[in-house]
């Protein structure tokens, strides 16, 4: 084992998988020279060449259409839009050609696009750099939303990403990018859809997303002091998900959680809650609670009073366990 920072697990998979298929490459503002916005394509320019790390104009639609038309001819395109925010600006694309194309067509064509997108607050970006939108990419049929929160996952959840014949959009929460953790020396995949138990516990299971993660197992080791130990469950993909693990879980605890850093209006805690209830509300002996950002947009001056914490999830699990 050995211990990296998130960021540089992203450019490892990167390297590697270009490595190993001279199909991928990679496509986006400033990925080249630059290395991208927060160097997640380091020094593959030097290694790949200027045929295989593209920098583009800025213009995201142009981005993921290149990457699109690409990958139906058999290419393996790995497109970085700068911010998650800026995902709008393509939404025709992504939204009414990649995620319903092979559908459409037949399966005829494959479509191995994977967009890299990060996310979240911590930088003060403001409202146009700092949101969490995974749940409105989730809701669309044809698309894959994959979200890791450590070092191990990202790696091994970016590498199955790429080798996927399907469009994959892969979130990274810009606050995790300097977060270390140990990964193999040796070479491993993560399969798409599957869950993690990052703590186990018996009193109240906590389902959480990308930085809300560590927040949450920061909760847990504070509760444990009190007598409540908590179940963390990293989803690690939001579409499709992981019911099994949830569920296992809900029904050994009795007790549900859901953290996210999004808003927590209309965001996949809903959709969570929901499944738990139309398919186990038997087993449930408290109400289940969300814990998400207000439905604000992203101020530029208060991320601290905005963003959700491991506070938020302490007083979410006390008041479950009051029941």
């Amino acid at each position: 084992m050995k211990e990296i920072r998130y960021i540089r697990a992203i450019t490892e998979a990167l390297s590697e998988e270009m490595a190993r298929d001279e199909d991928v490459f990679v496509i986006g503002e400033d990925v080249g020279g630059p290395g991208g916005a927060f160097s997640a394509t380091k020094d593959l320019l030097e290694k790949f060449g200027e045929k295989r790390v593209k920098d583009t104009p800025i213009s995201e639609s142009a981005i993921v259409g290149l990457a699109i038309g690409a990958a139906t001819q058999g290419l393996r395109p790995v497109a970085e839009i700068m911010f998650m925010d800026f995902l709008t600006v393509c939404m025709d694309q992504i939204v009414n050609q990649m995620a319903k194309m092979r559908y459409m067509f037949g399966g005829i064509y494959k479509l191995p696009v994977v967009i890299r997108a990060p996310c979240g607050g911590g930088l003060n970006a403001g409202p146009q750099h700092s949101q969490c939108l995974e749940a409105w990419f989730a809701h669309i049929p044809g698309l894959k939303v994959v979200m890791p929160a450590t070092p191990y996952d990202v790696k091994g959840l970016l590498k199955t990403s790429i080798r996927d014949d399907n469009p994959v959009l892969f979130i990274e929460n810009k606050a995790l990018y300097a977060f270390k953790g140990e990964i193999p020396e040796e070479e491993y995949l993560i399969p798409i859809g599957k869950a993690d138990v990052k703590r186990k516990g018996r009193d109240v299971t906590v389902v959480a997303t990308s930085r809300m993660v560590h927040q949450s197992l920061e909760a847990a080791k504070s509760l444990s002091n009190e007598g409540i130990e908590v179940e963390v469950i990293d989803l690690r993909t939001i579409n499709p998900l992981d019911k099994e693990t949830i569920f296992q879980s809900v029904e050994k605890t009795s007790r549900l959680v859901i953290a996210h850093e999004a808003v927590k209006a209309f965001g996949i805690g809903a959709e969570i809650a929901a499944m738990v209830c139309e398919e186990m509300i038997d087993c449930l002996d408290a109400p289940i609670l969300r814990v998400g950002a207000p439905f604000v947009p992203v101020p530029f001056n208060l991320e601290n009073f905005y963003l959700p914490n491991t506070e938020g999830v302490v007083q979410a699990v006390k008041k479950v366990m009051a029941y």
